[in-house]
């Protein structure tokens, strides 16, 4: 199995593992949050199906997300492919403030740039 960020262990920019930082490494690593969005969105995918819909995902980064995903617990595969658990759908609700909030840091850029 995919070793991921746990609570409590070093993770990327915390040595003591606190579980802000433990969850951001692994949603920051390559597709991740892509992928958790995407299935969110969308509903449950087969790897095929997912892989499409995130268009330029190699095959072995999205076993690799997937592998990490279901590890932490925000995705499980059942009969209609991989898909978003419980605990997946809160993540994701919880994302979106900081989704609302950066694209008026885009916003902010984009205006700081025609000026």
């Amino acid at each position: 199995m995919t070793e991921i960020p746990v609570p409590g262990k070093a993770v990327r920019g915390s040595r003591s593992g606190s579980p802000i930082m433990a969850m951001f490494d692994l949603l920051g690593r390559r597709w991740a949050m892509g992928v958790l969005w995407t299935l969110t969105e969308r509903g449950p995918l087969t790897f095929r199906a997912l892989q499409d819909a995130c268009e330029t995902i190699s095959p072995a980064v999205l076993n690799a997300r997937l592998k990490e995903l279901r590890a932490a617990g925000f995705l499980t595969q059942g009969d209609g492919g991989y898909q978003v658990t419980d605990f997946g759908e809160e993540v994701y609700k919880a994302l979106l403030p900081l989704s609302k909030v950066s694209k008026k840091w885009a916003d902010l850029l984009s205006a700081k740039q025609e000026a």
